[in-house]
């Protein structure tokens, strides 16, 4: 009775809801994603791209930590020592008058405060060279998140365009059986009434139960790409997905040149490289500031006496202070300083070789995405006409079948021509929408 109740209440929730807010039900059933959607929330909801940028975050507060070395620091220390035995100074002799015996010099009970402030002065520029590197880290870190973002957007691509693929190669399929079981259905007429041997049912029989195998296998490969595009966008799993067709040719004209251009403008790798080299130059000048001497400012505040309240006592001021500037200078260290300059320098020169050989290897990313582009257009009227050609076969295959002309063979050759037309033009189709794609990734945009 309990549950019935609460089914019943459910119900309820849904038609008010239905009555109420038709379109926001509806939407939630039937939304169906256009690729700037599943790109847009893919960068919104993503995780790795999150991950990515709480380095942002660190990286910030890197920087906070590098900014307070300027500042002064303030520390405190609280100290006791006992002392072994308690000194007493050489009595005083008054001839006549008699003797002044010793007196006591320490206390054996000796406690002490103190507070100290310290203000760097001169690090040989080492405090300046760590706080651009934490900004550079800022500056890396941002970056990478643009990179992620880059490839992010790759991928949304590639699942996108995946499951219309899927989606059409589950049509073929699909398509394949339909005409295989009307084959199927008159082979099995012919061959009651005597007019074809058993082998050519057979035959028919085996290419229907074959192209089935091949629909299971389209709609597990629909299913799994749906899988990898909710993963993506960080949904649920097994939420389904919709998607907008539009596996369709476009031509996209482009120059190399141009391409070229805006892909060194663009690409996060280059400019990454470049804050890479700007992080080796404050990476020296922090080995160099090892040349310099340290300078810094103390300022010490102490209260001492011989009880725990340090309030002071015959061997002991109840408060005083001093300051002292001090130097520190490290001034050999059998080349240490000199070849750590060195390894650094050769860093640079590392980092300006290989942001070579990224530009040589983004022209060729930018080439082959091109030529992936112009096979694919060139593919598609091809592959085209190969589906209108093959239509046409299969259509006088099972003309010719039916008047016994021709053979089973023939129209199940037929059959798989045209399954074979489809799947080319179609992969043709995803093909040039995946160039599309990585040709945008080479040059840097989304």
């Amino acid at each position: 009775m309990e549950s019935k109740a609460s089914l019943f209440f459910w119900i309820s929730v849904l038609l008010v809801s239905l009555v109420f807010h038709p379109s926001e039900v509806l939407a939630q059933e039937n939304k169906v994603y256009t690729l700037e959607a599943s790109i847009s929330e893919a960068l919104e909801n993503n995780r790795s791209l999150k991950a990515k940028k709480e380095k942002i975050e660190q990286a910030g507060n890197v920087r906070k930590q590098a900014r307070a070395e300027f500042l002064p620091k303030l520390s405190t220390s609280y100290g006791y020592t006992r002392m072994s035995e308690v000194y007493k100074s050489d009595p005083l002799s008054l001839g006549a008058l008699g003797t002044i015996p010793g007196w006591d010099q320490n206390s054996r009970d000796n406690y002490q405060w103190k507070g100290t402030v310290t203000q760097p002065l001169f690090t040989g520029f080492a405090l300046i060279s760590s706080y651009r590197l934490a900004e550079l880290g800022i500056d890396q870190s941002e970056m990478e998140v643009e990179l992620e973002k880059l490839d992010l957007v790759l991928r949304v691509k590639e699942v996108y365009f995946g499951i219309l693929g899927v989606d059409k190669s589950l049509g073929v399929a699909r398509k394949a059986v339909e005409s295989l079981e009307s084959h199927v259905k008159v082979a099995s007429s012919f061959y009651k009434v005597g007019m074809i041997p058993i082998n050519d049912l057979l035959k028919s029989q085996v290419e229907l139960a074959n192209a089935q195998q091949e629909l299971v296998k389209a709609l597990n490969a629909t299913r799994l790409t749906r899988a990898n595009f909710n993963t993506v966008l960080s949904r649920q799993i097994n939420a389904p997905v919709e998607l907008e067709d539009i596996l369709v040719y476009k031509p996209e004209k482009g120059d190399l040149e141009e391409y070229m251009e805006k892909a060194l403008k663009n690409r996060p790798e280059i400019k990454l490289i470049d804050i890479n080299i700007l992080q080796t130059d404050q990476q020296i000048r922090l080995v160099k500031s090892k040349n310099y001497p340290e300078v810094a400012l103390t300022y010490d505040y102490i209260k001492e006496g011989d009880h725990l309240d340090v309030s002071g006592s015959p061997y002991h001021d109840a408060n005083s202070w001093e300051v002292m500037a001090g130097l520190k200078w490290t001034f050999w260290e059998w080349g240490k300083t000199h070849f750590e300059v060195k390894e650094k320098m050769s860093l640079k020169k590392e980092l300006i070789q290989t942001k070579k050989a990224l530009e040589d290897g983004i022209r060729l990313e930018i080439k082959d995405a091109m030529l992936a582009l112009d096979e694919a257009e060139k593919n598609i009227p091809t592959t085209r006409k190969a589906v209108e050609q093959a239509e046409e076969n299969l259509r006088v295959s099972e003309e010719r079948y039916k008047a016994q002309v021709t053979t089973t063979t023939e129209v199940l050759d037929a059959q798989t021509l045209l399954t074979e037309a489809r799947m080319n033009y179609y992969r043709a189709l995803y093909d040039h929408n995946l160039a599309k794609a990585r040709l945008q990734r080479a040059i840097g945009e989304y």
